[in-house]
Parts: C-alpha cells; structure tokens; sequence
C-alpha cells in the first residue's frame, strides 16, 4: 500500500496519520475502523466473489466503501498499519462455537502489532463485537475495554487446549471467544478456510446474513431483515417490512449501497 492508497484509508475511516506508529496512534485506528467499516459477509449472499489480497481487499474496503468479515477486515488494516510504519503479523485462531468446540483452522485472522515505542498487541477490527481497542499482546491478566472485560490466556492453563501447542485463549467477560496460534502467518494460508467459510452449508456465514458496526452510542446490526440498535444500553428491534426497507436500512445504518437485497439461498447440492 503507498502513501496515497494509506491517505485514501484514513480518509475512509476518518482518522489522522499518525506521527509515529506509537500505541496511541493505533488505539485511535483501531476505534476509527470499527465506527466507519462494518462488519459484514453480504458478498457471499450477492454472488460476489471474495479475493484474498491486498489490491483486492484495498478496492473493497475503501474504493468500494464496503465492509467484509476477518479475512478482509483484518488484512486490509494490517496493510494499512504496516504502511504507516508498524510492524504487523498476521495470526491465525480458531473460534468457540456455542458448544464449546472451536472451528477450523484458520477460522479466524488477527493481528499481532508492534509500536514503535517497544509494546506488542493483539488488534482486531473483524471479529464483529469485540474490543474498541487493541489488548496488550503479552498481559495475562483481566484488560479493561468499552466493549468488555478481555483476557489473554496460555491455553493449556485456560482451556481444554484443543491443538496444545501453545496457543492463547482471547476470553471476553468470562467467555472464551477464539484460540490464537503464536505462529506468523501469510495471508494466503487463509485462502482454504475463506473459501469454506462461503460455500460450505454448515458455515454459519453461509447460511445467515449478517451487518454489524460500532457507534459512538451502541452499535447496529443488520441480520437479514431484523434491524438492531443499541444506544446507551437501549436495545430496539425491529423488523423491516420489504426490500425498499432493508436497503434503505443499509444506506443509513452502514452507508452501504448495494445492488439488490442480500439473501441467503440455499446450497446446491453435489451432483449425484
């Protein structure tokens, strides 16, 4: 990414160009990002294809002012922090379902980032609701954030340790969220999964449409044509009455235009 491409990113997120590439200039990306990209997989219910690098996920995000989920969330603010000068890896994680299992490998892609004044952190912008801002990579104890009380754990003092090689435990409010490899990865190790992700009909993104964003009060949450806004602890659901609706809904809510109403169809089955 160029220094032009970096302008036009921070443009689209509303943020500065930091001075330096220090911790207080991360926070502020990382808050930034998540108020002005959302979170979102409608690329797989419009027949749109999902391209795993850096040009790509740069037209996307920024080009096209949409969001994406972690593949493209996180490797497009990694290529951004990296041109601003900070070091960044790539990691991959696997994330707990509801029955305690986690999913496959490379489910999940976050950042590892370091500053230039020496700290190392955890940064995370695609995993839909999570913390506002970066964790201290190398803390074990409890991390206070606006969007919960975050820890990072070795796994084997933590969890059942489903790999036991190492790994770390990412726990929000009690609860653990994904399991993180050490290792540093390309982004076309994640390649394989992203395409599960799409086609596969037990993949929940498959299977489920989903559009979320942080807002300065709460956040909003698109999920087929129930509408979810929260503000100051207020909750309102709602549900929207058409397509006409739902598109509107995405304009004003994501500043999102889309080509027609995502829905999710169901998968073909193989040939017999």
């Amino acid at each position: 990414m160029d220094s032009s491409q970096a302008d036009a990113y921070l443009q689209r997120i509303g943020a500065e160009r930091p001075a330096v590439p220090d911790a207080a200039g991360l926070r502020e990306l990382h808050l930034r990002h998540q108020l002005a990209v959302p979170f979102e997989n409608l690329s797989i219910h419009l027949g749109q294809d999902i391209v795993l690098t850096e040009p790509a996920l740069f037209e996307k995000v920024v080009t096209d002012r949409r969001g994406g989920f972690c593949y493209e969330l996180n490797g497009a603010f990694g290529a951004l922090l990296r041109s601003l000068g900070y070091g960044v890896e790539l990691l991959a994680a696997r994330v707990y379902g509801k029955d305690g299992r986690v999913g496959p490998p490379y489910d999940h892609l976050a950042l590892r980032v370091r500053t230039a004044d020496g700290e190392t952190w955890l940064a995370d912008v695609g995993f839909g609701r999570h913390s506002h801002f970066p964790l201290r990579y190398a803390e074990r104890g409890e991390q206070g954030d606006p969007g919960g009380v975050f820890r990072i754990a070795d796994a084997d003092a933590d969890a059942d340790a489903h790999s036991g090689s190492g790994d770390l435990v990412v726990v929000r409010d009690g609860e653990p969220q994904y399991l993180l490899e050490r290792r540093p990865r390309l982004l076309a190790d994640f390649e394989a999964t992203c395409w599960w992700q799409r086609t596969s009909p037990v993949s929940h993104f498959r299977t489920s449409l989903i559009c979320s964003r942080l807002t300065p009060e709460g956040r909003a949450t698109l999920s087929g044509r129930t509408l979810v806004l929260t503000a100051s602890g207020t909750r309102q659901e709602r549900e929207l009455p058409d397509a006409e609706a739902v598109l509107a809904a995405y304009r004003t809510h994501f500043s999102l235009d889309l080509p027609r109403e995502p829905a999710v169809t169901p998968p073909t089955p193989p040939a017999a």
